[in-house]
């Protein structure tokens, strides 16, 4: 309501404005008028200059040949009007500024900046149309960003879909035109081309999941969940992968429960993501400690790996889909290159924060989760 008498406010004002600066400039001009006259009888009756007593002789004449008081009529305008002219020349000069700079914003410039010396609408005005480029602006660079996303998944995608794919291909084809020696090198091809297809089903299978996670089409089943208990679970399943990789994993666990509502399948593929990461490039430093602990109402778990750390301009990249730390690193590792992005996306679903922090001594994966008030 206040907005809208607002607005009927300043439409009024912006209609009689002319109107006013017209009244101003009448009554300016019959002052000035006024004053000339007056100056110009003083400087008649007490001057001893022949350019003066000319001059008003001359005026006197042509009072007399535009019939009286005419005379005073047509200086009485001129004067007003230029008046009129000097108060809205500056008003005028905005207007075709801003309309210069707006034609310009629209032939695709969008850097350009309207600045006025204003302060009344039409400043407002150039402000406003300053915001809207601004907005538009930086739409425009997110649009970019995106499609430049975009076209980089759809290249890692094609590359990660045809890398296995070749190979099963290249030794269906060897099978199918039976070139293998024996039973036994049928068995190896086949056995090859069969963990290429298993490959294959993860990365896609990993893929859609994290689209309807991102789409946020995705639901989860939430029940109230331990984490300590949780972990501990997962850490003894995946005790024969340490083993495996010559690694030991320590773990310290915080004598709270830390109960959180929170899907249990996919909480666990999410830790059991960190894990393997902390497995695949941190064997190195022979250790992981996973730890947890309580911070007001947040459950704090901590992934702790000993191997080489994350280059700084990797760090805020290293959720992203598909990105590599390591230029140069293939992807016969098995996995998919989604894992981190799909802990992520796991971790803000249930409305937590995941983070990572690395350097010569240890890289950790930092998981913030809420805590179920019981």
């Amino acid at each position: 309501m206040k907005n809208k008498i607002n607005a009927n406010l300043s439409i009024l004002i912006n209609m009689f404005m002319p109107i006013i600066y017209l009244f101003f400039s009448c009554s300016l001009a019959a002052g000035l008028l006024y004053v000339l006259y007056i100056t110009a009888d003083n400087l008649y009756r007490t001057s001893r200059y022949d350019f003066i007593t000319y001059s008003v002789g001359y005026f006197m004449y042509l009072k007399r040949l535009l019939h009286g008081d005419l005379i005073y009529v047509i200086i009485f305008t001129i004067i007003s009007l230029c008046i009129y002219a000097a108060i809205s020349y500056k008003k005028s000069k905005n207007m075709i500024s801003l309309i210069e700079n707006v034609e310009e914003m629209a032939n695709g410039n969008l850097n350009n900046v309207i600045d006025l010396d204003d302060s009344g609408n039409i400043k407002k005005l150039a402000n406003n149309i300053n915001d809207i480029v601004t907005q538009l602006r930086n739409i425009t660079i997110e649009e970019r960003k995106a499609q430049q996303t975009k076209t980089d998944l759809i290249t890692n995608v094609s590359h990660d879909l045809r890398t296995p794919l070749t190979s099963i291909i290249g030794y269906l084809s060897i099978i199918e035109d039976d070139k293998y020696k024996d039973e036994v090198q049928l068995r190896y091809y086949t056995n090859i081309a069969y963990e290429k297809a298993q490959t294959l089903n993860l990365l896609i299978n990993d893929l859609f999941d994290l689209t309807k996670m991102q789409n946020h089409t995705m639901t989860l089943n939430t029940i109230q969940i331990d984490l300590v208990e949780l972990l501990g679970q997962i850490t003894a399943q995946s005790e024969y992968i340490f083993k495996n990789e010559n690694v030991e994993c320590r773990t310290k666990f915080s004598d709270d429960k830390l109960i959180v509502q929170a899907d249990a399948i996919k909480l666990v593929r999410a830790f059991e993501n960190l894990i393997t990461n902390a497995i695949k490039y941190g064997k190195d430093g022979r250790y992981i400690d996973i730890t947890t602990e309580k911070i007001d109402d947040m459950a704090i778990i901590k992934i702790i790996n000993y191997g080489e750390p994350i280059p700084a301009i990797d760090l805020p990249h290293i959720f992203d889909r598909f990105y590599r730390v390591e230029k140069s690193r293939n992807r016969n590792d098995g996995g998919s290159g989604l894992g981190l992005a799909i802990t992520k996306n796991i971790i803000e679903l249930h409305e937590g924060n995941i983070s990572v922090s690395s350097d010569y001594d240890c890289t950790i994966f930092e998981v913030q989760l809420k805590l179920d008030s019981i």
